[in-house]
């Protein structure tokens, strides 16, 4: 069995092992794959494993060999489902691998907008704090989180463990959500609508999946319904959020920042808005990526696979 890795250096770009997979049949890893390049690298594979290179029904159909697609990551639409199917070709995510990353991610982007500690590091080591007179300063305003209110928008997993640890800093919740489960075991939780929730909190937290109902749901309207002191996080997708007008909100100070480690396109050119916002942290998608997460994901790969072989497949799309 061939099995074919087309873009393997973000899972591993060299602190993790192949050992294990490669055990599974005879492995080759790319660490990049151009579009361009798929059918020429894949054409005798058994097994394809991707996480962001798109499997177009072209693509697919000129692979006569494959039996098994495996995306190592949680998000499948750069797969061709309805082609796969039509091929019987099984198709699996990982999904649940990186929630406390995630998570953790979240609030760093949050607390860094609260206190801005590189800032204030920056400046004690440019020499601000030496020549300062008094036994402390501060230059840009800070914020506590307790009795702040958190609002999530989407409350899988991740937005449920966002919760709890909002709850923990002392923060009413607020979720909207396209289901609703029981939360009667939470404290100082709501079920709202989506302007429900935009109107009323302090801090917003994008969680949700996207989909042609969310996406830009992050637009010129929205941001005008929210509090000027609010603050956006977004550790989800790019596309829930409209560069543009947000960009702008900032820059007018309609609301008071935004923390992204997601945007539309990624990389994002360099005229992107967002990149020269005022108040605007970005990260370059690195909420998935610590070490644990991704030893978490080749475990689950590996798992899916073997599942397969034993004609018992999980995590199937």
């Amino acid at each position: 069995m061939k099995i074919v890795v087309l873009d393997g250096y973000t899972l591993n770009p060299g602190d993790l092992t192949w050992e294990s997979l490669g055990e599974l049949g005879d492995l080759i890893v790319h660490e990049r794959t151009s579009e361009n390049e798929i059918v020429e690298r894949a054409v005798d594979a058994d097994v394809l494993l991707t996480n962001k290179v798109p499997l177009s029904a072209e693509v697919i159909n000129a692979l006569p060999k494959l039996k098994y697609i495996g995306v190592t990551a949680t998000g499948y639409n750069i797969i061709d489902m309805e082609c796969t199917k039509e091929r019987n070709i099984t198709v699996t995510n990982v999904p649940g691998y990186s929630t406390a990353s995630v998570v953790q991610l979240t609030f760093s982007l949050l607390l860094e907008l609260c206190y801005r500690t590189q800032r204030h590091s920056d400046a004690v080591m440019g020499g601000k704090w030496s020549s300062n007179p008094d036994f402390c300063f501060w230059d840009y305003p800070l914020t506590e989180l307790s009795g702040k209110t958190l609002g999530i928008i989407g409350f899988g997993s991740i937005g449920q463990k966002v919760a709890d640890v909002g709850l923990a800093f002392g923060m009413p919740i607020l979720a909207s959500s396209r289901t609703r489960t029981d939360q009667s075991h939470r404290k100082n939780f709501q079920w709202v609508n989506r302007e429900e929730l935009f109107a009323q909190a302090d801090i917003i937290s994008l969680h949700c999946p996207l989909t042609p109902e969310t996406e830009n749901i992050i637009n010129m309207e929205s941001l005008s319904q929210m509090k000027s002191s609010a603050k956006l996080i977004n550790t989800s997708r790019g596309g829930l959020v409209n560069a543009q007008d947000l960009a702008d909100a900032l820059n007018d100070e309609r609301i008071s920042g935004a923390g992204l480690d997601v945007l539309a396109t990624e990389p994002p050119s360099t005229d992107n808005p967002l990149l020269k916002a005022k108040n605007c942290i970005i990260t370059p998608h690195i909420a998935w990526a610590t070490k644990e997460a991704r030893f978490r994901l080749m475990d689950t790969v590996i798992g899916n696979i073997k599942a397969f072989l034993q004609g018992d497949p999980v995590n199937v799309l």
